[in-house]
């Protein structure tokens, strides 16, 4: 320190200010994105409901928002778990943060065949971890019908050597999503998955 005092404090007291001002700004914008993720999400939910909503029997549901890659295929409920899911055309990585997605290839939900629907383990189908062989599941279809199915089997599958055994003369519904439920292993190689048949009655 010389004669006159420390000559670099007013460069360090500005170098204090702007780390604080740095350090709010940041935690003003991590603010608003935390705020802006839920209120998409919601502001999502809103579209796709009034999209099913304007679904018709004799043709497809419209697009969500104009930019939208997919479009609602069916509404999947559980009542005993007070889950009302609408699924989307796809199960890709675009629509799966909206919703359960139709896996391309299977049959739609609720028409003959057999249906593969998936969705993320955290958000829509966290609710399979506590799903009972027994329970049902009912499908809606655009426009309105409805078909009940019975869920008849659970199992975890390691993609690296099974594969879900399609039965396209049977009216079946597959539901899945990774596993496991905890201790998560991103991209990890099991699946767990619900068996539901159609319910004749």
């Amino acid at each position: 320190m010389g004669p006159y005092g420390d000559m670099n404090w007013p460069t360090r007291q500005r170098r204090r200010e702007i780390a604080g001002i740095v350090l709010i700004a940041a935690g003003i914008v991590f603010t608003g994105y935390g705020f802006y993720i839920p209120a998409k999400a919601a502001l999502a939910q809103v579209l796709l409901e009034r999209a099913w909503s304007a679904a018709t029997p004799t043709g497809p549901a419209p697009r969500p928002w104009p930019w939208a890659d997919t479009r609602p295929v069916a509404r999947i409920s559980v009542p005993d778990h007070e889950v009302s899911l609408i699924v989307l055309a796809g199960a890709h990585g675009r629509a799966l943060p909206f919703g359960p997605g139709h896996v391309d290839g299977t049959a739609e939900p609720g028409r003959p065949g057999h249906s593969v629907v998936a969705a993320h383990r955290d958000t829509h189908f966290a609710f399979l971890r506590y799903l009972r062989i027994g329970e049902t599941i009912e499908v809606e279809r655009p426009g309105g019908g409805r078909i009940r199915y019975v869920v008849v089997e659970k199992d975890v599958l390691d993609v690296r050597k099974q594969t879900i055994r399609l039965d396209p003369s049977g009216d079946v519904l597959s539901l899945v999503t990774c596993y496991p439920f905890t201790d998560w292993d991103p991209g990890g190689p099991l699946r767990y998955v619900v068996t539901a048949i159609a319910d004749p009655v």
